[in-house]
């Protein structure tokens, strides 16, 4: 995994260079902004990957313009979502990641999160379990802490929820908690870190009853179950179903989910 989270890293550096500039923000047909941070992030993340793994195909949110005709028969392949947070970047409220993750047969099986503004850096993979450093780049600190960093209590619940997608859902979902636990507590944070939380274990409980795409959650769902967490579809009536979110359908949306310690 070493090159993957030299990708990270070197997409974060050049990704903080931008930050502190007066970038400017384009718009997307869907509406979702796009600034030459997200472009960038993208093209260096991709050379790497095809340069030290060739035969995997690569996924990426600012290149996700691939047929499913001729990604179906991908049995692994690398999706990455070059800033995920891009609203939070250019809010510079630092609460922005890159994502990458290997998928294999529909599964996230490794991961690696990195937050360049906080210089948190996350990685997972199956059957060796998850580890954050911090201080990666600014202290060239390499000392992995393993996840979760702390265990959940019995009385208390901290949920997380997004900083800029909160639905009444979600909302609904908070108020049913105060039946099982004497205190409940909501943290809101932007991006990926949610799905890091929940591995922390900082986060009992990230509810996400609102749109998000595979990119989104692929690395964290690989860093959260490798952590001893899961991250499971719901229902549209809020039914959690136990059945993992899967990956590369042919619509790449992900259906409502709720990770969890």
């Amino acid at each position: 995994m070493q090159f993957v989270i030299e990708a990270a890293l070197e997409a974060g550096r050049k990704i903080m260079d931008i930050y502190e500039t007066d970038f400017e923000v384009e718009y997307k047909e869907d509406e979702s902004p796009l600034t030459i941070a997200d472009q960038t992030s993208h093209e260096i993340i991709k050379s790497v990957l095809q340069e030290h793994t060739p035969d995997i195909p690569v996924l990426s949110e600012e290149g996700k313009g691939i047929a499913y005709e001729d990604r179906k028969q991908w049995n692994r392949f690398w999706l990455v979502d070059p800033i995920d947070g891009t609203k939070e970047f250019i809010k510079k409220n630092g609460e922005f990641t890159v994502n990458i993750a290997l998928i294999e047969d529909g599964r996230p099986t490794a991961g690696v999160i990195y937050a360049p503004a906080l210089d948190d850096l996350y990685v997972a993979e199956s059957g060796k379990g998850a580890y954050k450093v911090s201080g990666v780049l600014k202290e060239g600190n390499r000392d992995p802490q393993s996840l979760p960093l702390k265990q959940p209590e019995a009385t208390k619940a901290n949920v997380v929820a997004s900083r800029s997608h909160m639905s009444e859902e979600t909302e609904a979902f908070i108020s049913t908690l105060g039946e099982t636990y004497d205190q409940v507590d909501t943290i809101s944070a932007g991006s990926s870190l949610k799905l890091c939380l929940v591995a922390e274990g900082k986060a009992d409980y990230y509810p996400r009853f609102a749109p998000t795409m595979e990119w989104d959650t692929a690395a964290g769902q690989a860093i959260v179950e490798c952590s001893g967490g899961v991250v499971n579809t719901v229902l549209d009536s809020g039914e959690e179903t136990h059945t993992p979110l899967s990956y590369n359908k042919e619509i790449l949306k992900n259906p409502w989910f709720l990770a969890k310690r």
